[in-house]
């Protein structure tokens, strides 16, 4: 995104600010499905940003849900229940019987375990539909189930009239560089497909796999995976496969990273003993890059307006958090520091917006905007107020008409322009 853009956007819509940039979102979309290829599959993880979630659903073949509140999403965008892949290591039996109720046999479901196998059976039996699963396979962790499990909720399946596995799912963590963990795990779920297909008498038809594809958002921090030469690698894994059925490949910060922008107004500068801070409007609990401890690594920053040529200094950036550990970045060098200007963090577009403390302190929550050259700028969530969710209910009840004028309702909150 160019200078002047940013410098319009913070103007427009002040900081701390979201920035989404759309065209940007479609070129590393289709560098992705370019680089694996026409005959795999592309499934959007929206936990990654859900506000992109109705482009992506254009642009990909399944969206990742993993909560109740994301299947709301979905719903209000109107994205069909075909592209919806249902997950998340947690279904309520209330819930998974509500998103059944609504898209019944339109849906893929993941299994993670008998109990959630339960419902399902329960469900269909009830209502004589066919329910295509995805037991998940664990690495070891809380996710998913390990082999032996698996294979009994297969037998448990081949019982019913109305379950059928239709693939398998299989993620084991995210940030992967090394291409070869890409390798060594489709070598090991090669062999449990072939395992499954000659020994249990088992044909699975579909892989979903989450290869966890890591994104370099530090100096120095290169990922090889990220890189079309990494992607070539993992595409070609794909194709040594001896099972030969249709995979999926379930990417989030892939996606999404490259496209976002986070903008945080200079409020402050000092110097204390040898160190020269600079206080920001924002903070770390609306900018979480993974990986960053209290600051110690340097993801790309500008400083708007101006042209950054200026001398160079060491500045830690800090936010508006009441606490030491608000620590954006340490010992970065900029130029042009002064209050009133304004820092632009980038590849901030995948999970750096959404798992901040957002409540900490009753801050008010960025407004989120997104920009493409077709249609412009759009505002897709103003500045909001989070103090009213720090309160106790009898004082909500007392300022209950200031509450209805801060609160999207669903009227308003439908009507949003993605």
């Amino acid at each position: 995104m160019r200078r002047e853009q940013l410098e319009y956007a913070a103007a427009r819509y002040g900081t701390p600010l979201y920035i989404f940039d759309l065209d940007i979102l479609k070129r590393q979309t289709d560098r992705l499905r370019g680089a694996l290829g026409d005959k795999t599959g592309l499934c959007y993880a929206m936990k990654a940003n859900p506000f992109l979630t109705r482009q992506m659903a254009e642009k990909v073949d399944r969206i990742e849900v993993c909560s109740m509140g994301e299947f709301e999403i979905c719903r209000r965008l109107e994205i069909p229940p075909e592209k919806l892949f249902i997950s998340g290591v947690l279904k309520k039996k209330e819930d998974i019987y509500k998103i059944l109720d609504i898209c019944q046999d339109r849906c893929r479901y993941t299994v993670e375990s008998v109990k959630q196998l339960h419902y399902f059976l329960e469900w269909s039996d009830a209502h004589m539909k066919v329910l295509r699963l995805y037991p998940r396979l664990t690495n070891g962790s809380q996710f998913g189930m390990d082999e032996d499990t698996l294979r009994s909720v297969i037998s448990i399946v081949n019982m019913s009239p109305y379950l059928e596995i239709e693939g398998i799912h299989y993620f084991s963590g995210t940030q992967k560089r090394r291409v070869r963990q890409f390798q060594e795990e489709l070598e090991m779920l090669d062999k449990l497909l072939l395992k499954m297909r000659n020994e249990w008498k088992v044909r699975i038809e579909h892989l979903e796999y989450g290869p966890g594809t890591a994104v370099p958002y530090f100096k120095g921090k290169e990922a090889k995976t990220y890189t079309d030469e990494g992607l070539d690698s993992l595409r070609e894994a794909i194709g040594s496969m001896q099972w030969k059925g249709n995979v999926t490949i379930e990417l989030g910060r892939a996606f999404a990273a490259e496209c976002g922008y986070y903008l945080t107004e200079i409020r402050d500068v000092k110097k204390n003993k040898d160190t020269h801070y600079c206080i920001v409007d924002g903070g770390n609990h609306q900018l979480n890059y993974d990986g960053q401890i209290r600051g110690m690594y340097h993801p790309d920053i500008q400083v708007i307006p101006g042209d950054n040529r200026g001398q160079r200094k060491k500045w830690t950036v800090c936010g508006a958090l009441c606490t030491m550990n608000d620590v954006l970045c340490s010992d970065v060098e900029l130029a042009d520091v002064r209050t009133g200007r304004v820092l632009v963090f980038e590849r901030t577009g995948a999970y750096s917006a959404m798992e901040g403390m957002a409540l900490f302190l009753s801050h008010s929550l960025p407004a989120v905007v997104s920009y493409d050259r077709n249609t412009g700028w759009s505002l897709l969530r103003d500045h909001q107020p989070t103090y009213i969710w720090n309160m106790p209910d009898e004082s909500l009840k007392e300022t209950e008409s200031t509450a209805d004028n801060i609160l999207i309702n669903e009227a308003e909150l439908s009507a949003v322009n993605f």
